[in-house]
């Protein structure tokens, strides 16, 4: 008998506890975790913590990102805190992006309706608009890829470019029907983006005296000579690692072409547009509020070769995983992201309700 009543006590025990699982699972699916940022990170060299950073690791030993969640159709697990910031590392390339943040906008565990989002990267910088360490607030981000291409070596003489927009036969055709887009251009909410470049524009950026060298090489570039500093531009999107004296001054072309001439290309990245084609879809199924969404780029190089010097020299530091401003733009990424993402938990009570926009 007393071994009867053991196992008869074992089996409700275990009923009641895989009840109260179903239970837990169901209340998280009834009651998500509200979020008030997500903060989307690219990259990160090794573990999330304890060795060399990626774009990852400075925000969760700061922001206490001590909740580990999985994220089993994301390229990696997100971290929570507190205050109900979340943080996401989609992986390396536009693909990996958009499934990772589709992945996180799907997943019912979260509610991300009023959820403000902070990209926050590194990019190659132009150097007629910026410097080494700098910091730039997207206000539109350009599609790198979508594109037909010729093959350098058959262009035609009176062509600028190989690159051809799709549904045209010459480069910069017009009309450029903005109606026709299919993913090549993301215009961001600019009152938002001029908010969060008011608020952190003067954050102390990192400076270095590998970062000055750099910057003198750059002679009648006189921005890039500044010391880093903080400003809104363009961001161009692009899988392809482009650099390059002539690819800068296609990604200027082609940014004029795609915003109507309202862009002014300051940084390269490879991610950004597939984030916000996840993103965008994501806001047509109300899952996420796409005017909350702010991009932030920082500068880790230039995207193209120092005067007098050939862009194929340019190549080999980037091959070694080597450069000018390396740590430095990852320190930028995260102190200019990280007072937006104060601000916005600290504010909260008007920030969900009602998205800042600056007033001078």
């Amino acid at each position: 008998m007393q071994l009867a009543d053991f196992v008869l006590r074992r089996v409700c025990l275990l009923l009641l506890l895989s009840s109260f699982s179903l239970h837990a699972q169901t209340a998280s699916a009834a009651n998500p975790i509200q979020i008030k940022v997500v903060v989307v990170a690219m990259f990160e060299r090794g573990e999330d913590t304890g060795d060399a950073p990626g774009e990852f690791q400075l925000w969760i030993d700061r922001e206490h990102f001590d909740q580990v969640l999985p994220l089993a159709a994301g390229y990696h697990h997100v971290r929570l805190n507190k205050d109900g910031v979340l943080e996401l590392l989609t992986g390396v390339g536009t693909a990996k992006a958009a499934a990772s943040v589709m992945a996180l906008g799907l997943d019912p565990r979260f509610d991300l309706t009023k959820a403000y989002w902070v990209i926050a990267g590194i990019g190659g910088g132009d150097p007629q608009d910026v410097s080494l360490g700098s910091a730039v607030w997207a206000d539109h981000v350009v599609d790198g890829d979508l594109a037909f291409e010729i093959d350098a070596r058959e262009i035609p003489a009176d062509w600028p470019t190989g690159f051809v927009p799709l549904r045209k036969s010459t480069p910069y055709a017009q009309p450029m029907n903005p109606a026709e887009n299919f993913g090549e251009a993301y215009t961001l909410n600019g009152a938002l983006a001029n908010w969060a470049f008011h608020l952190t524009k003067d954050v102390s950026l990192d400076d270095s005296d590998e970062m000055r060298t750099a910057r003198a090489r750059f002679k009648n570039f006189p921005n890039a000579q500044k010391p880093p500093f903080v400003t809104v531009g363009t961001d161009v999107s692009a899988s392809t690692f482009f650099y390059g004296a002539r690819m800068n001054e296609w990604a200027n072309a082609w940014t004029k072409y795609y915003t109507g001439g309202q862009g002014n290309f300051m940084v390269s990245a490879m991610e950004d547009t597939g984030t916000l084609q996840a993103l965008t879809f994501l806001d047509q199924a109300k899952r996420v509020d796409l005017q909350r969404v702010m991009v932030l780029r920082t500068i880790s190089n230039y995207d193209m070769q120092a005067p007098g010097t050939q862009a194929a020299d340019g190549l080999k530091d980037f091959g070694a995983g080597r450069y000018s401003a390396y740590m430095p733009s990852l320190e930028a990424a995260q102190k200019v992201g990280e007072k937006v993402v104060r601000d916005i938990v600290a504010h909260w009570r008007d920030r969900e309700s009602t998205i800042p926009h600056w007033q001078p």
